[in-house]
């Protein structure tokens, strides 16, 4: 896996992934940038959701499960000193689908967060993760 990043100007950077697609990155003004983008570790968030998504989805629709919506929020505490690194992340997910079982989406979120999402097991290196889920009726 590759990865680059270029910076723009200010505090503005263009990360672009090895598999050729582009995102701005930009500090708060306050830092010298623009709010152009996204911030560094917001990034990481959105990492952390994004791996244990396509995680749980996948293992849902394995299991035949009718999911048609999964969203998870996300809310991060960092340290106070640097590095500030993440201490405590906190995820929310809202499954949606028709007859989805309990015992299945606890599943679900239980092997991606112990054994495929590999973002989780960098995460819990510094930070206490929690899992929280709800499931909606489509």
């Amino acid at each position: 896996m590759k990865a680059k990043v270029t910076w723009i100007n200010g505090r503005a950077f263009l990360g672009e992934s090895g598999s050729g697609h582009g995102i701005v990155m930009d500090g708060a003004p306050e830092a010298g940038g623009r709010n152009i983008g996204v911030r560094p570790m917001e990034m990481m968030l959105l990492g952390l959701g994004g791996c244990t998504a396509f995680d749980v989805v996948m293992i849902l629709e394995k299991a035949r499960e009718k999911i048609t919506g999964c969203e998870i929020e996300l809310e991060g505490d960092r340290a106070g000193e640097d590095p500030k690194v993440f201490t405590k992340v906190k995820m929310i997910y809202t499954f949606k689908g028709q007859g989805l079982k309990p015992a299945m989406v606890e599943r679900a979120v239980k092997l991606s967060s112990e054994k495929y999402c590999s973002a989780s097991r960098m995460f819990e290196k510094t930070a206490e993760i929690s899992h929280e889920w709800k499931i909606v009726e489509a």
